[in-house]
């Protein structure tokens, strides 16, 4: 693409945003190329190289389908064993050839250390670490959340073939981020069903498809998390494991259950995680309309149900849901639990099948499912190194192509908010000294935010910009938390620098998991360091103080998020980042109580609302905000003005007014359209621009204000221009969900958004 370093001005002050989590700041570079000694040696089933006697058995037989070699193996084995199957410590069965195996394995946005199931070792020192999820779905590429399951699944195998990882991965959390004090919203793809939809199933396919076409092997196996109506943690008292989220069957199904049913239908996830909380006064891991009515019913999950961990003994110990552990027990797995994160079914669920509170067979069903899993894993085809990936180890993680997607990653979530007078991008010519000024401006661990694992190596904030120019770096506070803003060394700094670099934000110590934020103000102090800085520097600045410039938003940006932030604030690349969520006010989150699930506004209370799609009040920012250094401009080549809806004879509709038809059926049968659009990028730098299309729809059912139909990402150089073609399905995508779940396809009259282009579409029958 075109630099865009020239003509910059001379100074200017640029605030940071850095959301991140983790105060335990290390410093760590690793190379994964040492090896030592003979390897250790991967955990498998059905070592006939070591034992013969074991081809004999069917489920050994790679030649026979998954399903008779489960039914084979579960038939071969008693009561007890079977249950040693339903926790993620699963026992070893050695007169089958079966060693234990540990199914908790993480990898949110690389292999994780998180989880007993994966290790670092001196001979896998380090795995790449790409941005939290929150980033990485900022960047609106579709292609990009696929190709980074993809490298995340070969570095798992290559961990595997040497006994540092299993493989099965609890990832991703497709969570909707509703509310913006939730300590894990980090880990989501944002507050956006159809984004996070897109996030969710090519996560999933990257991690989960086979590099030789076979549709029911598994390269790894995903599991989207953490199902269902969950975004709170631990917020004034009210804590993740005695919630009762209050949902109605509305917003269940329009906003909460449509990134999970992606997730299986999309997707083909071997695996859902269920919650914690309860649903509508049930425990999710207890509830059969949500795990085998929906997830096994209606979605035909091919893979297992698992619980978060211990939420079994949650409900039972701490939501005393049920009297005893048994019933406890029994309520799960006849709700369709297969696998219990804990240990809860492999002590009660013996003595729940002999107390007659469930039949043996429920057991043969859930191991079955568990089994299935692990024989598209190619877990009892013997050894893993003699299989389709065999040859990946050590030399295969953190390779140099895996390291620059994380910068890639990073550059390409990285959201532009303000840029006035075009103060970025700044000349590493013109810009002699760079004041670099914040608490997370040399951090380390705080980049690769929770979930994490041991990441290749570090650049920090303040390493990527010292990369390009002279740099004076001062912390001005002791810790995000900043108790105390020093201020004076800052301003020197920022008085004698051409310009200045604000690094701001948070850390785990502010938000985590079970930690939820009250306020969403910078932390402590910062905010006064912010405007002591801005008043004193030498070019203009922001957030307090009209001074500050420019702002970026760079979320968790990873391993390599020094190396990109100094990518954009020079011009080596132009940022075309998204915000994947609002940034509400303060006296948002002083008047409404995180505890209350509506999505809707309610003006009788004087409730707003939540989201884009629903808010009704003032925000900083709105999702999809975001500033390129560049301009685009949008021109509508093809729309219909008007869509005809097809209706058998005597359909009610035809002789009675009606607001909405059912979205489903006949009438559904290829009914779509096109939108074409010309996109022009009429500004002097080559770069990335997201291309979004919103419906606004009819006011009917309590409707959206306007929800997203797609997103496209186009490279556009310097005055060229490019199309953008939308497919729109009305029964999918235009329809909504009505006051008791169903979806329809409203009457009456739409606006199309792309940009400030505006196009009214009129659907009747």
């Amino acid at each position: 693409m075109t630099s865009a370093r020239n003509g910059a001005p001379e100074v200017s002050t640029v605030l940071l945003c850095l959301c991140c989590i983790h105060v335990f700041l290390s410093c760590a570079v690793f190379s994964s190329r040492f090896v030592a000694g003979q390897p250790p040696k991967p955990v498998f089933a059905c070592d006939v190289d070591s034992d013969p006697s074991l081809a004999a058995f069917g489920f050994c037989n790679a030649s026979l389908g998954v399903q008779a070699r489960v039914a084979d193996l579960v038939k071969r084995l008693t009561l007890q064993e079977k249950i040693g199957f339903m926790v993620d410590n699963s026992g070893n069965v050695d007169r089958l050839g079966i060693p234990k195996y540990e199914w908790w394995s993480e990898a949110l946005h690389g292999v994780s250390y998180v989880g007993p199931g994966t290790k670092f070792s001196s001979l896998v020192p380090g795995a790449t670490s790409f941005p939290q999820v929150i980033l990485t779905a900022a960047s609106f590429n579709a292609t990009l959340f696929e190709t980074i399951g993809k490298v995340v699944s070969t570095e798992a195998r290559a961990m595997h073939n040497v006994g540092l990882a299993g493989l099965t991965f609890w990832s991703p959390n497709v969570n909707i981020f509703r509310d913006p004090r939730w300590g894990r919203g980090q880990e989501t793809p944002g507050e956006d069903p159809l984004l996070s939809s897109k996030y969710a199933s090519g996560y999933v396919r990257g991690l989960q498809q086979s590099d030789d076409g076979n549709g029911d092997r598994l390269k790894v196996a995903a599991c989207c998390k953490h199902y269902t109506a969950y975004d709170i943690d631990n917020w004034k008292g009210v804590d993740r494991f005695h919630f009762n989220a209050v949902v109605t069957q509305q917003d269940l199904d329009d906003t909460f259950q449509p990134p999970f049913k992606s997730c299986v239908l999309d997707g083909n996830v071997a695996s859902v995680m269920c919650s914690y909380n309860q649903v509508n006064g049930k425990p999710a891991c207890a509830d059969p309309d949500l795990l085998s009515g929906i997830v096994r019913g209606k979605w035909k999950l091919n893979g297992y149900i698992v619980s978060d961990c211990d939420s079994v003994d949650v409900f039972y110990n701490s939501q005393h849901y049920t009297k005893t552990p048994e019933e406890a027990a029994a309520k799960a797995i006849l709700a369709g639990l297969d696998l219990n994160c804990g240990s809860f079914l492999g002590q009660h669920t013996e003595a729940a099948v002999k107390g007659g509170l469930l039949d043996e067979s429920a057991v043969d069903k859930a191991v079955s499912n568990n089994f299935a899993t692990l024989m598209r894993l190619g877990f009892f085809d013997g050894d893993p190194r003699k299989q389709l990936y065999g040859k990946l180890g050590p030399n295969d993680v953190c390779t140099p192509s895996n390291q620059e997607l994380a910068r890639e990653a990073a550059r390409q979530g990285i959201v532009l908010l303000k840029n006035k007078a075009g103060s970025l991008p700044l000349s590493s010519t013109a810009i002699k000294s760079l004041a670099v000024i914040g608490p997370n401006a040399n951090v380390t661990k705080t980049m690769i935010g929770n979930y994490e694992g041991t990441p290749c190596k570090y650049v920090t904030p303040l390493q990527g910009l010292a990369a390009v120019v002279s740099t004076t770096y001062v912390a001005g506070c002791a810790n995000v938390g900043c108790g105390t803003a020093q201020t004076d060394d800052a301003k020197k700094a920022a008085a004698s620098a051409d310009a200045t670099v604000l690094v701001m934000g948070a850390d785990q110590s502010i938000e985590r998991e079970g930690f939820d934020r009250v306020d969403i103000h910078l932390p402590g102090q910062q905010s006064l360091l912010v405007s002591a800085v801005a008043n004193v520097s030498k070019g203009p600045v922001i957030l307090d103080n009209d001074k500050i410039m420019s702002i970026l938003w760079v979320g968790y940006p990873g391993e390599a998020g020094g190396a990109a932030m100094a990518d954009v604030i020079f011009g080596d690349h132009n940022p075309s980042g998204r915000l994947p969520m609002t940034w509400y006010p303060q006296s948002y989150a002083d008047a409404v109580p995180m505890t209350n699930m509506n999505m809707r506004p309610d003006p009788a209370t004087g409730y707003p609302g939540r989201t884009y799609r629903f808010y009704t009040g003032p925000t900083v920012y709105s999702f999809g905000d975001g500033l390129s250094y560049s301009d685009f401009s949008h021109h509508l080549v093809q729309a219909p003005q008007l869509v005809s809806v097809p209706l058998e004879e005597g359909h009610v509709c035809h002789s009675s007014a009606c607001e909405s038809l059912e979205a489903t059926g006949e009438k559904c049968s290829n009914l779509a359209f096109d939108v074409h659009l010309r996109v022009q990028n009429v500004g002097r730098y080559s770069g990335s621009h997201t291309v979004f299309l919103f419906s606004g729809p009819p006011s009917v059912h309590r409707s959206p204000q306007k929800h997203l139909l797609g997103f496209e990402k186009v490279f556009l150089a310097s005055q060229s221009e490019g199309q953008v073609q939308f497919k729109v399905d009305v029964c999918k995508d235009l329809s909504v969900v009505d006051e008791v779940g169903r979806r329809k396809v409203a009457l009456g009259t739409y606006v199309l958004h792309v940009g400030d282009l505006k196009h009214a579409l009129s659907v009747q029958i």
